[in-house]
């Protein structure tokens, strides 16, 4: 098993399900989505093209992370895996399935949708599950109803996912990626319009990442300093303060910092719905951060951090 099967849904939030009728359009359709930002993708054993397809991106495409989904008997398993694929995925929880892959050292996500089949699997030693269908089964609400009792799991819900709900689903912290057929469906890939498979990925994607103006930090020599700018900023513009021990902010938006803090001038900070994508994205990029900077939640979930470069004389501060 990789050190890490699923570092690519972790790192995108995206996770492509696909039923491909014609082994083909395997390569075209990897290469769309990876033209967008998308790098990884779940061929469903579903058609008898499936295997020749996940061995042609594996041979041709290495860099692709690709998983077997649909994944119901030990046979499904081995073929998928002697054809490339870096685990399998499962639409419900078969414990001696689950079973088997783990001794074979084959990462796993199986589908489970109740408090009992995530109690198996927790014993079972997963963290990671498929939540299928996703939108008939209660949604986001569900899923992090069903995260109270069992801490450190995170899901990947399936069915129902759009453009319209996937953004709410990848702010939240129990969920690992969104699955679905929503940027690449069967039309598309039949007609050829990989073009459009490219910018549905890139949409999905700014979707995943959520990039969002968080507030903007003015650094200051001293906290009466701090404290008479937000002052100022508050009366100008009729919005209340709120004291810290660091920084004050006149609303939500305009921090005061009490010293000379990163930055010339100060800050600009920007929400996202992942540090951990973010920061994948930022490496993609050739950006650098302050690995001084970077802190966790109680969970080991990334909840901030400061990039390298300065822009205009500002640093650039990254918030979940």
């Amino acid at each position: 098993m990789k050190t890490n099967p699923y570092q690519a849904l972790e790192e995108q939030g995206i996770a492509p399900v696909i039923s491909l009728k014609d082994d083909g359009k395997a390569i075209p359709l990897a290469q769309a989505l990876s033209e967008g930002g998308v790098t990884n993708i779940e061929i469903t054993l579903r058609t008898s093209a499936a295997l020749e397809a996940i061995r042609r991106i594996k041979d041709e495409m290495p860099q692709m992370t690709v998983s077997a989904g649909t994944c119901l008997t030990k046979q499904n398993v081995d073929e998928a895996m002697e054809a490339g694929a870096d685990f399998v995925v499962s639409p419900g929880f078969n414990e001696k399935l689950v079973q088997y892959c783990l001794s074979s050292k084959i990462g796993i996500i199986p589908g489970c949708v109740t408090a009992s089949e995530i109690d198996l699997g927790v014993q079972n030693g997963l963290k990671y599950f498929k939540y299928f269908p996703a939108e008939s089964l209660g949604g986001l609400k569900a899923i992090e109803l069903l995260c109270g009792p069992y801490r450190g799991i995170r899901f990947m819900p399936t069915g129902g996912m759009t453009y319209s709900n996937i953004g709410s689903y990848l702010a939240s912290k129990y969920v690992l990626a969104c699955g679905g057929s929503y940027m690449a469906g069967s039309a598309l890939i039949e007609a050829g319009n990989f073009a459009q498979i490219t910018e549905n990925a890139r949409r999905a994607m700014d979707l995943s990442l959520g990039f969002s103006l968080a507030h903007v930090g003015i650094n200051n020599d001293s906290a009466e300093a701090a404290q008479s700018v937000c002052r100022r900023i508050a009366d100008i513009f009729r919005l209340p303060i709120k004291m810290g021990n660091s920084s004050d902010f006149s609303g939500t938006y305009v921090e005061c910092m009490k010293t000379m803090y990163y930055g010339k001038n100060g800050h600009i900070g920007f929400h996202t719905n992942s540090a951990e994508r973010a920061l994948a994205y930022f490496r993609q990029k050739g950006l650098e951060i302050r690995p001084e900077s970077y802190k966790c939640d109680e969970n080991g979930l990334g909840k901030f951090f400061y990039l390298k470069d300065e822009v205009g004389g500002f640093a650039l501060h990254v918030v979940r």
